[in-house]
């Protein structure tokens, strides 16, 4: 089985920062992207950015220069450094992936269980 785990959830303050860790474990073969979606009360659940294993990534309008996505390929995990943070990113963020596990040709979607970010003063 593959698991997500997220870590770095916390409540902060408006122009606070916060680091979000997300650990794959499990019998992988190969991870393609890796990235983080969020989801606020009553809103739709959006992309935030993402990472290859090449290292490029992609970011959504409202993070770019406040976001960072990081990537330890070695060690199976992301990373997501927020920086200037404010209300409007109070949201559960999810970490994703796109892998391939061991016994199968396919890759696959791959859901953490969320972590809650409240940016509040």
């Amino acid at each position: 089985q593959v698991q997500l785990v997220e870590s770095g959830g916390a409540l902060v303050q408006p122009g606070g920062s916060l680091r979000l860790s997300c650990a794959a474990s499990g019998s992988i073969f190969n991870i393609y992207v890796m990235g983080w979606y969020r989801q606020a009360p009553g809103k739709q659940r959006e992309l935030v950015t993402t990472i290859t294993s090449g290292g490029s990534t992609n970011y959504r309008d409202s993070v770019k220069g406040r976001f960072t996505i990081s990537r330890d390929n070695a060690n199976n995990t992301v990373y997501l450094q927020m920086n200037s943070l404010k209300p409007e990113d109070t949201a559960v963020y999810y970490c994703h992936a796109v892998l391939v596990p061991y016994g199968s040709s396919l890759p696959r979607n791959y859901w953490g269980q969320g972590t809650q970010v409240t940016v509040s003063s």
